[in-house]
């Protein structure tokens, strides 16, 4: 990527007159993932004019796009061609992009069995708090020595400085699709997705709420045909199961209807954590790795759950955010966090206290 680039090169102006007199930026691209995090503060700093596909290479599996490259765009000219991103990133809005996309660093159903979006993230073009244009990484996957920078901006939030363009590892799209869906209550569901989770099956996404496991089966027909009859269940019709599926991905399922007046909690724990017993309502993805808690109950409450389980709890969606959106960090991560904040943007620009208040 040059810098001789007019729409880079005017996000470069922009960043040394900030960085020369401290100036906050509030990082945007299509705004659809701004409710995640501690509240932004800084002026407005468009990036979305960086956009467009790079470069594409479906032999070789390796898309190269800029920040503000829609997501749907990307993933139009994936599936042309036979292909998908694996972990299926949610959208949350029609103006996702794929910078948000990697700067949020969330994924969807497939998460589990495909890996995150640092798991996908093959090297990345960050401008950082001085007006530098730095990159990192590359095209294949074995290509860093020393320190992986760029799959540590994924889930930064824009922290350490605008991603400017990307390079993601695409697979084919899976030849075959079955959704399963089992009457089972929590406990059940967790100890037979961990049994499930134990043999050599297609699993492509689980989730279970309110008495009802749904399990989706993934990859060559025969593998998927075969899955399907071991298991049993009852087969749920195709497009009844892409409706579910994507509901799930965009959080617009009838689960995330009633999280709308409450606050809704993302736990991460040991998949064959035990039901964590807080008062609420749960639904579980990833083979019981990720919980979704739409709960009034106390923070450290919700807290101390999750840290009990092995994992820790993160507060997604909430009209109060007093308590802090993030897992408070141990003193050895909290200084690795300040001094990476600190390499990359010395004057402290970029999304101030996005991640954490006081970062």
């Amino acid at each position: 990527m040059s810098a001789d680039d007019p729409a880079l090169q005017s996000l470069i102006d922009r960043v040394c007159a900030a960085h020369a007199v401290r100036t906050p930026l509030e990082i945007r691209g299509g705004g659809s993932k701004g409710f995640y995090g501690e509240p932004a503060r800084g002026e407005a700093f468009d990036v979305s004019a960086l956009r467009g596909i790079s470069s594409y290479e479906p032999t070789e599996l390796v898309v190269t796009a800029r920040c503000g490259t829609p997501l749907a765009e990307l993933e139009a000219v994936l599936a042309d061609k036979g292909q998908c991103l694996p972990f299926e990133p949610p959208h949350f809005g029609a103006g996702a992009t794929v910078g948000g996309m990697v700067a949020a660093g969330l994924a969807g159903p497939a998460r589990a069995v495909a890996g995150s979006v640092r798991d996908h993230l093959l090297g990345a073009t960050l401008l950082n708090g001085r007006g530098e244009v730095l990159s990192f990484g590359g095209q294949v996957m074995k290509n860093v020595a020393g320190y992986d920078v760029s799959r540590v901006l994924a889930g930064s939030l824009g922290t350490l400085g605008v991603i400017c363009e990307v390079s993601l590892k695409v697979l084919p799209a899976p030849r075959a699709t079955a959704t399963l869906r089992f009457e089972m209550g929590e406990a059940q569901a967790l100890q037979q997705l961990n049994a499930w989770g134990g043999q050599p099956l297609p699993l492509g996404a689980s989730a279970w709420w309110n008495g009802m496991l749904v399990l989706r089966l993934q990859g060559a027909i025969a593998a998927v045909s075969a899955a399907a009859s071991q298991l049993g269940g009852e087969r749920v019709d195709e497009a009844l199961a892409n409706a579910f599926w994507a509901g799930l991905r965009e959080q617009k399922d009838e689960y995330f209807d009633a999280a709308k007046s409450r606050p809704l909690w993302r736990l991460s724990v040991p998949p064959a954590a035990a039901p964590l017993m807080v008062p609420g309502e749960t639904l579980i993805e990833w083979g019981g790795a990720q919980r979704w808690l739409c709960s009034d109950a106390p923070a450290a409450s919700v807290r101390e759950a999750a840290s009990r389980a092995g994992g820790h709890a993160t507060l997604f969606r909430a009209q109060d955010k007093s308590a802090g959106v993030f897992a408070p960090l141990a003193p050895p991560l909290d200084r690795i966090h300040r001094e990476l904040k600190r390499a990359f943007d010395p004057a402290g620009i970029f999304n101030p206290g996005r991640l954490y208040p006081a970062l």
